[in-house]
């Protein structure tokens, strides 16, 4: 489809303005507003359609404008930024509230926001990209960097005295179990006995710990999905394939082709400057700023990642787009097919239960829809409640970043704020709000 793109002019100095303007049939709708010192919005839309979709359109983009910036002014969250595309460019965006409360600077475009998580999906592109190279096989046991991967030992349960039963796992674990999740890692955060087992570890004697493995398996690899520290070994595999460390292997062959130049673990000053401050919900619903964080010392290939939804978008555009954006291939087509795809079968997947609610809620995104993972997102299989198609691909970092991709609606959308705990009903709802929103807009094309 040919589309014209309209650059709108700085917000700064423009107030409410919406613009239609008719070229050779097409329709480039147009809608911004500036509200107080705390918000900020532009939308940039291109789509094609008559004048009654143009209205839908418009309306739908200004009511995901009107639903943001009431939510910060009402501090149900300090700040997001919200953004969307399709294959024609970027349809929406969206900044508001502050960087953190009660009344920091201003969130933009380009505030750098904890993406946790969502590190996940840049550590499965890095190992699909040794994949596609012949470097490691998806279904052949992984290299032993490591005995938890090489002689995996899984918890059975506990005696009477709490002492941890081990036994060697039924089958060795691939690469496609990793990128899965279903290799038998846990978190503690939704595992109660991973969690007992770390306590009950640590309450033996010095002499008898060291028996035990820091991070046994739940269950053998294959037989059951459990969100977890999978990808943390994928990054440690994608630097002993490759020979380089994990931040200088994203840099290389991901960040910077993308120009992701806002994206990685260390941040400078002055990206600290822009960066969204983390804030907690109390039980009375108030958020309070946490303090920053330290630099890390150690690099990660399941959290720890820095990112803007500029760059988070640019990176999911690339997938939309089969694997290459703006002259830059970084993987085939048929691999981005693959990844996908439901790789586990029947095994129902992304249901997680809390074992801290200071730091996540329980997670349901979506109840009684089937869920499944593929070789990086997860996957709702029947349609969406908030208008994504079934086979839309997705996931999140533990501060509420959220990203989707549909690659039926051809549409691709980031969603940053930095809240505790993960799953905030709060902020899943104005989530959800800004999906109406943009599926409004896309389906009225």
């Amino acid at each position: 489809m040919n589309t014209t793109r309209r650059t709108l002019p700085s917000v700064a100095n423009t107030c409410i303005k919406k613009e239609r303007l008719q070229q050779t049939r097409r329709h480039v709708l147009t809608a911004c507003s500036f509200t107080a010192a705390h918000s900020l919005f532009s939308a940039r839309v291109t789509f094609a359609g008559g004048e009654g979709a143009d209205r839908i359109q418009t309306s739908a983009l200004i009511q995901i404008d009107r639903v943001l910036r009431e939510a910060t002014r009402a501090q149900q969250v300090p700040g997001v930024v919200a953004m969307a595309a399709t294959e024609g460019g970027v349809i929406y965006e969206g900044a508001f509230g502050s960087q953190n409360l009660p009344q920091g600077p201003i969130v933009s475009r380009d505030t750098v926001f904890r993406i946790a998580s969502m590190i996940k999906l840049v550590t499965s592109i890095a190992a699909m990209q040794l994949v596609e190279k012949g470097k490691i096989a998806l279904d052949e046991p992984v290299p032993e960097i490591d005995p938890a991967l090489s002689s995996p030992q899984v918890l059975t349960g506990f005696d009477a005295a709490g002492v941890p039963h081990l036994r060697p796992a039924s089958r060795s674990i691939t690469l496609r179990h990793l990128l899965t999740h279903t290799a038998g890692f846990s978190y503690r955060l939704w595992d109660l006995d991973a969690l007992h087992y770390v306590h009950a570890v640590a309450n033996l004697p010095a002499r008898e710990r060291a028996r035990f493995p820091p991070s046994p398996l739940m269950f053998d690899p294959g037989a059951r999905w459990q969100y977890g520290s999978n990808i943390d070994w994928v990054g440690r595999l994608v630097e002993a394939v490759s020979g380089e460390r994990l931040d200088e292997y994203f840099l290389k062959h991901i960040l910077g082709p993308l120009g992701m130049a806002n994206t990685g673990f260390f941040v400078s000053p002055s990206q600290r400057s822009r960066q969204a401050q983390v804030h907690q919900r109390h039980p009375d619903g108030r958020l309070i700023p946490e303090p920053f964080e330290k630099q890390v010392t150690s690099i990660s290939g399941g959290g720890g990642l820095y990112s803007t939804a500029v760059d988070y978008l640019t990176l999911i555009r690339m997938l939309l787009q089969g694997g290459q954006l703006n002259g830059v291939r970084l993987l085939r087509e048929e691999t981005v097919a693959l990844m996908s795809r439901n790789q586990i079968g029947d095994l129902e997947a992304g249901v997680l239960k809390t074992t801290n609610r200071v730091l996540s809620d329980d997670v349901d995104f979506f109840p009684h829809i089937r869920l499944r993972w593929s070789l990086g997102h997860m996957i709702n299989m029947d349609p969406g409640p908030h208008g994504r198609s079934a086979s839309s691909l997705t996931w999140a970092g533990l501060f509420n970043t959220y990203y989707w991709i549909d690659p039926v609606k051809r549409v691709a959308a980031v969603f940053m704020t930095q809240v505790l705990p993960f799953a905030d009903r709060l902020v899943l709802s104005l989530y959800g709000q800004f999906e109406r929103g943009i599926y409004s807009a896309v389906n009225a094309e």
